[in-house]
């Protein structure tokens, strides 16, 4: 593999792992912070603009997915993608514990 096909794995474990708070927020009828809120990351955006960004990550970490070429067989790529969605879990972690308080 070359070395942008493991940027891509990283990048669609990021992008992948962002579907899930927008989506669980958003199918469940509350507002959660987006980049599009005022202030951006910060303020909260409706369920369906939730449940838009989410989906809008899942294309983008589906496309790049594909274009890291991941494979069971793969354990390098694989380890790389799980590392971004630790990566990207732990981040929203921290992003997100002021909405709560």
């Amino acid at each position: 593999m070359k070395w942008y096909n493991y940027i891509s794995c990283f990048f669609a474990g990021l992008f992948l792992a962002n579907v899930v708070p927008h989506f669980i927020h958003g199918v469940s009828g509350d507002a959660f912070p987006t980049p599009f809120a005022n202030p951006p990351g910060k303020g909260l955006s409706s369920p369906t603009v939730n449940v838009l960004w989410a989906l809008f990550n899942l294309v983008i970490g589906y496309l790049l997915y594909r274009g890291g070429k991941i494979e069971a067989s793969k354990k390098i790529a694989l380890l790389v993608f799980f590392t971004g969605i630790v990566t990207m879990s732990v981040m929203l972690s921290y992003a997100f514990v002021e909405k709560m308080h």
